[in-house]
């Protein structure tokens, strides 16, 4: 394609401003434009104008229907198709789309997890448009789909996606930091939005291989496998040159993003054999959401396309880098100022500062939560492995913000730290001005000079859940923080005396250490920080008194709602790894044990042969073999009929929490104990007999 591509595609799918601009009546786009800024309610016969210039721009680009696109809780989006056929009469149908039918929609509600909300008789479920999120064109082997993004509620109206939280805790953040900038004498301050990027980590593989691990096909991780010889210990695939054939993947990536509007920034190699990395350019929290799931499906799509799998779990392969998506998070008001930007000199920058501690005390109060918010069950594979951040929450300031709050807890806040040159010692070379602190990438929440960068999220996960928990928890503090100012009958010496107080009760869960470090754990201990380790062990805080409190508060999530999905957390849980056990039940007694039968019958026979030809013959090597394989043998055999009963008690378990610790507690150690014979026999076993490929076939022939 010419050089300006970008210029040429970008957009060119999605049904945005400009294009709503140029086909709607002036007076039209006006009232349109009005409601999407005050969040007002969107009048029908506007909605009934938007629908068929909807409609007709769908049909100038070659779609012939149309779906309410929504994301329910099972983690994937979820569309139902209707043409936009009408009869007009017998011989002949008519082209129609009303505001009706684009602002609402009736998919069944019964078949997706509700967590109790829903019976399987109760099947009437709505989806909503979400006018603040732009309609876009999806192309595929089904053609051109107009796909609207919309909320998903049941019929007695909760939530029943990950949209719809979103949305109510972006306008309970926007009111509550609005309240403080009037304090602060912004009056021209109407909104504020939370700004989200997205890295999005993934592995590729050939399609080929992949269709040969039956593992990969059915949990999305190798549930067997043996090391390759070589690994990411010489960190040569770290931002190494890019192989022809990803780099092919990556611009036919690029091109189908853009053309949706997504702005796909960066690429590169990521830490992991076969593993990469994509960063956006940020966007609002809703939209960065809707986004991040359709970079997740045109990343497989654009995969298959070049014969190979885009793996999106977050440990696919043990032993080597897992998978995260670092969200990073700031606040933006309508005039365009970021309220987590320092400027030059933050020691006098009071608004940061109050905004900053009110981020501060909300993961301190919160930790456990945001933890929740972080969890799967592929990232307990992954977090707190010697590769991503810990399981214990914590806050890296850097040392400029570091040293202000130890400023303002002994009550001499006077300086700040600024950055210095950086000389290379090489003449030819310019001489860079260095940040005022060094980054830490071992930090789960991290300041990155205007936003805070959360770096425990899974790979495979929706950032909806981690931004409406965020928000939520910001916005509850900054109400605290208002009805307290508000009062004040000194704004100036009220707001000080806030932020001193906050900061000095929450600053243990500052840290700018290594997170890694066993001292790490051991101080946090000492500290008082919650160390959450699992998945199973999180659930539980998302329906405390505490939690529900706070979200009702924000009118984010109610009680009910809360507890349900309490429930569907605690089922995902206890499927997903019912469906790991089975398939290594399944891979286990028809592929490996099979083949291993055949190596050891194999060394058998050379046994017998060779000592038949020649009685004096030395066979000490293949008899040590023979007895090796046939002892790992027999413990694989124990191990698969071992997790073969114990997955059939778990069955037997009380669905909910007594279930899922029964998984983790016992069936968990029992994969593990079917897995390492397998793992040891890959290692001796003659290659022509192993059944599937290997991690070395599977992380370096892509």
């Amino acid at each position: 394609m010419e050089n300006n591509v970008i210029e040429q595609v970008y957009g060119k799918n999605v049904f945005n401003d400009d294009v709503m601009q140029a086909k709607l009546p002036k007076d039209v786009y006006k009232s349109w434009k009005k409601t999407l800024e005050n969040g007002e309610d969107l009048d029908v016969d506007i909605a009934n104008v938007v629908a068929h210039a909807m409609k007709e721009w769908a049909l100038e680009h070659g779609a012939t229907h149309y779906t309410h696109w929504f994301q329910p809780m099972t983690g994937v989006t979820a569309e139902k198709h209707d043409s936009f056929l009408s009869p007009a009469s017998e011989s002949r149908p008519v082209l129609q789309f009303s505001g009706k039918e684009l602002i609402k929609g009736e998919p069944d509600a019964s078949s997706f997890p509700s967590g109790g909300i829903r019976a399987t008789f109760e099947a009437r479920g709505y989806t909503a448009w979400d006018c603040t999120s732009p309609a876009f064109l999806k192309e595929d082997a089904a053609g051109v789909t107009l796909c609207i993004p919309t909320a998903f509620c049941s019929y007695t109206g909760e939530a029943l996606d990950k949209k719809t939280p979103l949305l109510r805790s972006m306008e309970a953040v926007s009111k509550q930091a609005v309240r403080i900038m009037k304090l602060f004498g912004y009056d021209d301050v109407k909104k504020v939005s939370c700004s989200v990027g997205p890295e999005q980590e993934y592995f590729l593989v050939d399609r080929e291989k992949f269709l040969q691990r039956r593992d990969l096909i059915f949990s999305g991780r190798t549930l067997f496998g043996a090391p390759a010889p070589k690994g990411q210990e010489l960190d040569d695939h770290y931002f190494g040159t890019i192989k022809e054939r990803i780099a092919a993947f990556m611009k036919d990536l690029n091109e189908e993003l853009w053309k949706l509007g997504i702005l796909a920034k960066t690429q590169h190699n990521e830490v992991a054999p076969a593993q990469h990395e994509m960063a956006p350019i940020f966007s609002t929290a809703n939209i960065s959401t809707d986004h991040n799931q359709l970079v997740m499906e045109i990343m497989k799509k654009i995969a298959n396309r070049h014969g190979m799998e885009c793996l999106l779990h977050e440990k696919p392969f043990a032993g080597v880098n897992g998978s995260g998506k670092h969200n990073n998070w700031s606040i933006v008001t309508d005039t365009g100022i970021n309220l987590l930007d320092p400027g030059k000199k933050p020691h006098e920058n009071t608004k940061f500062l109050l905004f900053l501690t009110a981020v501060i005390k909300a993961v301190d109060e919160h930790a456990e939560l945001l933890r929740l918010s972080a969890s799967n069950p592929g990232n307990d594979h992954r977090l707190g492995a010697n590769e991503a951040p810990p399981a214990i929450i914590s806050i890296f300031l850097g040392e400029q913000l570091e040293d202000i709050i130890e400023q303002i807890v002994s009550g001499h806040l006077s300086s700040s730290i600024h950055g210095s040159n950086l000389d290379t010692g090489v003449h030819v070379l310019p001489v860079l001005h260095k940040d005022a602190t060094d980054r830490n990438r071992t930090s789960p929440f991290a300041f990155t000079g205007n936003k805070f960068e959360f770096r425990m999220l899974g790979s495979s996960m929706s950032i909806s859940g981690v931004n409406f928990t965020l928000n939520t928890m910001v916005a509850d503090v900054l109400q605290d923080f208002a009805d307290e100012l508000e009062k004040a009958d000194d704004f100036d010496t009220a707001v000080k005396d806030l932020i001193k107080r906050t900061v000095t009760e929450h600053q243990k869960v500052i840290f700018n250490g290594d997170g890694y470090s066993d001292e790490w754990v051991a101080e946090a201990e000492k500290r008082g920080l919650p160390n959450v380790k699992s998945f199973v062990e999180a659930i539980p805080y998302l329906a405390t008194d505490k939690t529900v409190k706070m979200f009702e508060r924000q009118g984010v999530l109610t009680k009910v709602e809360l507890e349900s999905r309490v429930a569907m957390n605690y089922e995902s849980y206890s499927k997903s790894i019912n469906i790991e056990a089975k398939a290594m039940i399944d891979m286990a007694g028809k592929q490996y044990i099979p083949s291993i039968i055949g190596y050891v019958t194999s060394l058998a026979d050379s046994v017998n042969s060779i000592t038949s030809a020649c009685p004096s013959a030395d066979v000490t090597v293949q008899t040590e073999l023979l007895t090796k394989c046939s002892s790992l043998l027999a413990s694989a055999q124990k191990g698969l009929t071992n997790l073969e009963k114990i997955t059939a008690e778990a069955a037997d378990k009380e669905e909910g929490k007594e279930q899922a610790l029964f998984f983790k507690d016992v069936v968990i150690p029992a994969m593990n104990e079917l897995r390492a014979p397998i793992d040891e026999l890959e290692m001796i076993v003659d290659e022509e007999f192993w059944p599937v490929p290997t991690y070395a076939e599977l992380l370096f022939e892509v």
